[in-house]
């Protein structure tokens, strides 16, 4: 991650200039974008901060040129989506490619945006292969195997990669994690928390919420209990140091976004929505760069959080480690893996 001094200079001059398009002034070497995947709006929003100069939260660097629109053919919520987005990407002057492999070809990054994360690890196949970088968009896989399978496959193909919700990239949990409250001994997190029968309880919605738990916490959670009643959630992880975090789904009543992280010197408000932008800001700074601000071990570690989760509420809502939650993962995935390197 970069250093707090260094967020705060970047906050600061997004905040004087109105938009972020101050943030990356060299707009002389515009790499070209692929999407892939045309159903959730952050496609729109993405490609709108990309590719709009007049747009007063315009960064320059990328510019997104093609979409391959495939995603999910299940989630009705997504299907019905694609025509509709399909006609607005191209008024935004972005092609239309059916063929993945080709689109991948022609581009010098990735945005995967499918809002489905169960075709994710068959998707991402191409980008890995070619070497190039890729955003994976929330969630990065319809399962913690397949989640850890992307991860051992970017590092075999040597192909940059991160992924996060934009909840990670809000000012006040930016601020938390660069020491604004000095040592970081305990979050509160919450956000709304739709669930879809086909992903993890969490993966879904709660990942926003639970994006900002671990920005601020770290990676290293031991332990996970979980308490579900039909319009919420309480998950509590207890770190390998004796810190203790918690997440709260909302189904009901008024939601939003927000916590309260725990500090040696102070305790401060975290877990704001501050839009799309400060997102795009390290999605274009990682494509120029190929350096990712997020690693790949809080990444799975947060999902591992996840599924430990619903382990719990399988084994009547009682605690859970996360090394063995890993464990079996992991053997999966490594089955997953070799199959896709042996094709």
């Amino acid at each position: 991650m970069f250093g707090f001094g260094y967020r705060i200079c970047l906050l600061a001059t997004v905040a004087a200039f109105s938009g972020t398009s101050a943030v990356l002034a060299d707009d002389s070497e515009v790499l070209r974008i692929g999407m892939i995947g045309l159903d959730t709006s952050h496609c729109l929003a993405f490609t709108k901060i990309l590719n709009s100069p007049e747009d007063p939260k315009h960064i320059p660097g990328c510019r997104v040129v093609l979409v391959y629109p495939k995603g999910s053919v299940d989630i009705e919520s997504s299907v019905s989506r694609v025509p509709e987005y399909t006609e607005k990407i191209e008024a935004m002057g972005v092609e239309v490619i059916y063929d993945l492999d080709a689109m991948v070809q022609q581009v010098d990054a990735v945005l995967l945006e499918t809002n489905d994360g169960r075709p994710h690890l068959e998707q991402i196949v191409p980008v890995l292969k070619a070497g190039k970088p890729v955003f994976v968009d929330k969630p990065i896989a319809g399962s913690l195997a397949d989640c850890i399978a992307i991860f051992e496959l970017a590092n075999h193909y040597k192909a940059p990669i991160f992924s996060s919700s934009s909840l990670r990239f809000g000012t006040s949990t930016q601020a938390v994690r660069g020491g604004s409250i000095g040592e970081v001994t305990g979050c509160d997190t919450f956000s709304p928390c739709s669930l879809e029968k086909t992903h993890p309880d969490l993966f879904w919605y709660g990942i926003h919420g639970v994006e900002s738990l671990f920005t601020v916490m770290g990676a290293e959670v031991k332990t996970v209990v979980r308490t579900q009643t039909v319009d919420f959630e309480q998950v509590t992880g207890t770190w390998a140091d004796g810190r203790i975090g918690t997440f709260r789904g909302i189904r009901s009543g008024k939601g939003g976004y927000g916590g309260m992280a725990f500090g040696t010197k102070a305790t401060a408000a975290v877990g704001s929505y501050d839009g799309y932008a400060p997102l795009v800001v390290e999605i274009v700074k990682f494509f120029k760069s190929g350096q990712p601000p997020v690693t790949s071990e809080e990444t799975t570690a947060l999902y591992a959080f996840m599924e430990a989760a619903d382990e719990s509420k399988r084994r009547g809502f009682v605690p859970v480690e996360i090394a063995e939650v890993l464990q079996t993962a992991r053997d999966e995935a490594a089955q997953k893996v070799a199959a896709i390197i042996a094709r």
